[in-house]
């Protein structure tokens, strides 16, 4: 889990007006967060890569792309950013529609400096997570791609609570060869204990 404090990662700001943009990264300076503002949703593409820890700050309604717009051009490239919208009263039903696709936020204008300070910081801590979950995920699925097919049986089938000699019976070989094949395997997906075998295929079920 990651701590609350940790807000590691840049605020990127998305919003035609120059007062706003001004306002928020100056903002953003006062409270030590990093940050890149951008005129509209296609300098962001061109400048953002995915790999980069943040949050999106955008505004619901721009010229060109809307900011709905490229939220779901952020949901169709699988880039999970956390974005927090902002938006004037009467795009309070727009915003919400975008939580249910996945937004993280949205905070009403007139903006409250301390409201959207609090909300950034806590969508940072949010991918911060999420990237540490991504990483563990493909940890975990690297390890699996590492056992041969044999191997990939044998561990199946201790996870289903069979013991060596009744995986022996049921594939014809020796139990000797069962005890091999599980021993490579687990040696390669990093667990000591049967416990731990367990848990990580329940864990890789679930990512």
């Amino acid at each position: 889990m990651v701590s609350n404090t940790d807000t590691n990662g840049t605020v990127f700001v998305v919003d035609d007006d120059p007062a706003v943009r001004k306002s928020l990264t100056r903002l953003m300076e006062q409270v030590e967060l990093p940050s890149q503002d951008f005129r509209n949703a296609q300098e962001f593409l061109q400048s953002y890569t995915p790999d980069t820890p943040g949050c999106l700050v955008l505004d619901v309604r721009m010229p060109g792309m809307s900011g709905l717009e490229l939220h779901r051009e952020l949901l169709q490239r699988g880039w999970r950013i956390p974005v927090l919208f902002l938006t004037a009263h009467g795009d309070v039903p727009m915003a919400v529609d975008a939580l249910k696709r996945g937004a993280f936020d949205f905070i009403e204008k007139p903006l409250r400096g301390q409201l959207l300070i609090d909300t950034i910081r806590r969508a940072l801590v949010a991918d911060a997570e999420q990237r540490a979950h991504a990483d563990r995920k493909d940890s975990i699925e690297g390890r699996f791609n590492l056992l041969t097919p044999r191997e990939m049986e044998v561990v199946a089938m201790v996870v289903e609570g069979k013991n060596n000699k009744g995986i022996a019976a049921e594939l014809g070989v020796s139990p000797q060869a069962i005890d091999a094949r599980r021993s490579r395997a687990m040696a390669k997906l990093q667990v000591e204990s049967i416990a731990e075998l367990v848990r990580l295929v329940v864990e890789r079920g679930k990512a």
